[in-house]
């Protein structure tokens, strides 16, 4: 089944499917999985954030049109298991009831499962990786490359200084370039104008 799907989302919903059996074995809330869609793209905030990126979202029904459960798998990810282990902590809050968020049912569901960690930053144990693998396998390759960040946006080069009047509070900002030209004149007072 190597290479058997071609997009990311394919892929993933075929994943849901895997991982399904594993949360009815721990007796999961039953839920209609045909309202769960599931993409790889942005979460809401710190998508790219180096420091504590936010690999995952789930957002309930009550978000959606159509009451259609949405998982975001953030697109940093591109590790087959870690995109399974993400999924399922996902899938958690996807069966339990809206608010239950990283509280105790979320807890319970988890542990059962086999992840381990806080709550917010749950990470697949020994058992449960070694599962993720063999479903992996199944899967076959993931199409997508891992978003890094590099977006090829230039970095500011410029610097912008503030000019203002001492009579009036006149202010203006230009570069260092222009203010070597000379300070700019304020159109009030007709005073030169001083960085500052």
């Amino acid at each position: 089944m190597a290479d058997a799907h071609t997009t990311r989302e394919a892929w993933l919903l075929a994943a849901t499917q895997l991982l399904r059996p594993m949360l009815d074995e721990v007796g999961a809330p039953e839920v209609d999985y045909t309202k769960i869609r599931v993409t790889m793209g942005f979460p809401s905030v710190r998508a790219m954030s180096m420091t504590a990126p936010r690999i995952g979202e789930c957002w309930p029904k009550s978000s959606s049109a159509d009451e259609a459960t949405e998982i975001m798998i953030s697109p940093r990810l591109a590790a087959p298991v870690q995109v399974l282990d993400t999924l399922l902590h996902e899938l958690c809050h996807a069966v339990l009831p809206p608010g239950a968020g990283h509280k105790a049912p979320f807890v319970k569901l988890a542990r059962a499962l086999g992840m381990e960690g806080k709550p917010t930053a749950t990470f697949a144990g020994p058992a449960l990786k070694t599962k993720l693998e063999g479903l992996a396998g199944q899967l076959g390759a993931l199409p997508h490359g891992a978003i890094t960040g590099g977006s090829g946006s230039k970095k500011q080069s410029t610097r912008m200084l503030k000019c203002l009047c001492k009579e009036c509070g006149y202010t203006v900002r230009l570069s260092a370039k222009w203010l070597e030209v000379g300070p700019p004149i304020c159109p009030t007072d007709e005073l030169t104008m001083v960085e500052g």
